[in-house]
């Protein structure tokens, strides 16, 4: 029998537009209670917003994944307003689509700090408490660009490929304590992540080849739903037409 998710308290970073927007929609239709973490305040608060005017319970915090003393301090705060903490969906990314030689260092550090160790950072500080009411379930949302390559993108598939290690680590980590771990790979979806291609001249890629995030978001909680006896460990998602698989 799945999971019944009724009241579980989930934190989903990046929430504000995009895929995560699109998680804490489905969670918050499943019945839990969504805080939504964003480093832009405004977009935090209409996804926010949005799902408590449509009847359901979310709460919005203004979040940089990167600065460890706020992810600790509002992980803190979620805790203590809703006396549990049972899913995070580590979902926050940037990306600089620029080649090694173009990069500069400062951009680097960025990708990586917010994709790979902002997930280490959320996942740290909630810990503790799952550890303490013995269950919850960590989410990666990583990419297919952590089962492939291409150019100008060094950065970005550093920190996507890094998440599947952090994950798998995790994953022994958690069994003891009734911890799961998930990690996503999802295909293009219709997303402002291809915003940035616009504003360097790079073409986008064919709409009819990319997927509603809602697709994804939906696999997500499928995932969070498996019986407590099992885990989904690793998800690859891709729209149906992508045409670089298999």
């Amino acid at each position: 029998m799945e999971t019944d998710l009724t009241g579980k308290v989930v934190i989903v970073t990046g929430a504000g537009s995009g895929l995560g927007q699109a998680t804490a929609y489905a969670f918050a239709e499943a019945g839990c209670i969504v805080a939504c973490l964003d480093i832009n305040e405004a977009a935090a608060a209409t996804t926010s917003d949005t799902i408590n005017g449509q009847g359901f319970n979310s709460c919005p915090w203004q979040c940089d994944v990167g600065d460890a003393e706020t992810v600790v301090a509002i992980v803190n705060e979620v805790v203590t307003s809703y006396g549990r903490l049972d899913v995070v969906v580590n979902n926050a990314a940037v990306d600089h689509t620029l080649s090694i030689m173009d990069m500069l260092v400062e951009q680097w550090d960025q990708v990586i700090g917010v994709n790979l160790r902002g997930a280490f950072l959320m996942t740290k500080a909630a810990l503790p408490h799952m550890q303490k009411q013995r269950s919850g379930h960590i989410i990666n949302i990583a990419s297919t660009a952590a089962t492939r390559a291409w150019a100008n993108a060094s950065a970005y598939h550093a920190s996507k490929w890094g998440l599947i290690g952090f994950g798998r680590g995790l994953s022994v980590e958690g069994r003891p304590y009734n911890i799961r771990v998930t990690t996503i790979m999802p295909g293009g979806m219709r997303t402002h992540f291809f915003d940035r291609f616009v504003e360097q001249g790079i073409p986008l890629p064919d709409e009819q080849h990319l997927q509603n995030p809602a697709n994804v978001a939906a696999a997500i909680v499928f995932a969070v739903k498996m019986p407590g006896q099992s885990v989904i460990q690793e998800m690859l998602i891709t729209p149906l037409t992508e045409t670089s698989w298999p």
